[in-house]
């Protein structure tokens, strides 16, 4: 109980709401309330304040989570690293959406007609990995630059390529291009290598999908990963090369706690992915 109230006031600490700590965590609003609550009593402190229509943190909790913070997840890591993994126990696959879409639909179709206990969620590569760390998730599949120090097992499957999408041939390099969002440290790279080409960022998107549509209905340009491509089957002639996207790629990797690989089922997941997608990766899309 004291371990779900700290993680909670971390969570919520990162998210600075109610409602999405809520939702990081897989519970409603009123149970991140009752969860710090709790927490409040057993530590007999003043944890959080309203703060309009966010949540702030007291001196107290600035303080708790300045010391339990850094080494709650792999303390969390760590237990989860006794539970025994058996045929039944639920392996979650904590994902990048468009990597699901683009390269896991048709594997995973397959794949759990002979293991039906995989469960797969979603969420942007800096969660994945934090989910990973704490045992919330046994394998990520991750799309961008992991974050230093992360202590897990790294497997590099590729380097996934960019396009320019837009409705309407370019005749030169765009000057502002839609991109995802630059702010996520998983895709901060891209700002410098943007700033590099000449080209300036028009709007950030939390998603590649809407970028795309975007561009596809004229709004402007927008720069896209293999993935979107083929998930949305974005014909050949709707996507351009130039110059500056022969270096612009963001790395797709596997990562897992070392401890579990050492189940039979894991093993046999990473290895089905690691050897599936970049394979997947050569198809050509539905469009071509």
């Amino acid at each position: 109980m004291l371990l779900e109230g700290v993680e909670t006031l971390l969570v919520l600490a990162k998210e600075g709401t109610m409602s999405r700590a809520g939702s990081r965590l897989y519970i409603s609003q009123s149970a991140v309330s009752k969860r710090i609550a709790r927490l409040e009593q057993k530590l007999g402190k003043k944890l959080i304040v309203p703060d309009g229509r966010n949540i702030k943190l007291t001196p107290d909790a600035q303080a708790l989570v300045a010391q339990v913070g850094p080494g709650f997840n792999e303390l969390k890591g760590q237990i989860f690293d006794q539970q025994a993994i058996r045929d039944h126990t639920p392996i979650i696959l904590a994902c990048s959406e468009t990597l699901v879409a683009g390269y896991l639909a048709a594997l995973m179709g397959r794949f759990l007609k002979d293991d039906p206990h995989i469960v797969l969620n979603t969420h942007h590569t800096p969660v994945i990995v934090e989910r990973v760390q704490a045992g919330d998730a046994t394998v990520g599949f991750c799309a961008g630059h992991l974050p230093a120090h992360h202590g897990l097992q790294a497997r590099h499957l590729f380097d996934e390529p960019f396009t320019v999408v837009f409705n309407q041939p370019l005749t030169e390099t765009p000057e502002c291009l839609l991109t995802n969002d630059l702010s996520n440290p998983a895709n901060a790279y891209q700002a410098g290598l943007l700033q590099q080409a000449g080209i300036r960022p028009l709007m950030e998107m939390d998603s590649y999908t809407a970028a795309a549509k975007l561009a596809l209905g004229g709004a402007a340009p927008a720069l896209v990963p293999l993935s979107v491509v083929k998930t949305l089957a974005i014909k050949e002639q709707d996507c351009q090369h130039f110059a500056f996207l022969d270096g612009f790629v963001r790395p797709i990797y596997l990562c897992y706690r070392q401890h579990s690989y050492r189940s039979e089922r894991v093993k046999h997941l990473i290895e089905t992915i690691a050897d599936f997608v970049p394979t997947a990766a050569l198809l050509p899309s539905a469009s071509t």
